[in-house]
């Protein structure tokens, strides 16, 4: 017998969780965000537990749900693909993170399915401190870059001039 409370919870939690993470994608004008990435979560979620014939614990669906798993994540990566873009004038590539973001939302998804809620929180956690601190980190190692690569063109220059 089904606890479809249980079965609410996970689903509400995968979409919440893919909410959160869609908030970031969001607020940086990416292709993907809050509705996105919460029904990628959601979807998942409810793919896992499908494949669990919707029991609450995945004894004796080992095999079923790891096809899921499996079909999930690689039906997943259709999506991702199509927001990374290649710019050939600039040999810049683009979306990648966002590619990434859609590619562990469906793994927090699918561990919200299975109903490992603390492992869910932690990932969540964890996704968000490196989209901020990630974020912050990569402009100030930026910065350092872009200021010894002028040091080194100023320096490239005086040489040509003696």
């Amino acid at each position: 017998m089904t606890d479809h409370l249980e079965i609410f919870y996970r689903l509400l939690i995968a979409m919440l969780i893919g909410c959160a993470i869609g908030i970031d994608r969001n607020l940086r004008g990416k292709p993907t965000g809050m509705k996105t990435l919460g029904l990628v979560a959601l979807g998942s979620a409810l793919v896992t537990m499908a494949a669990m014939n919707f029991a609450l614990d995945a004894d004796g669906y080992h095999d079923a749900v790891s096809r899921a798993i499996q079909g999930v994540i690689t039906g997943i990566g259709f999506l991702g693909a199509g927001v990374i873009i290649h710019e050939q004038s600039s040999e810049k590539v683009r979306g990648l993170t966002t590619a990434a973001s859609i590619w562990v939302t469906a793994a927090v998804g699918i561990v919200c399915g299975v109903g490992w809620w603390r492992v869910a929180l932690m990932a969540t956690a964890l996704i968000l401190l490196l989209f901020t601190v990630g974020r912050r980190v990569e402009h100030f190692l930026h910065r350092q870059w872009m200021r010894k690569s002028d040091v080194e063109r100023a320096d490239i220059s005086s040489r040509e001039e003696d």
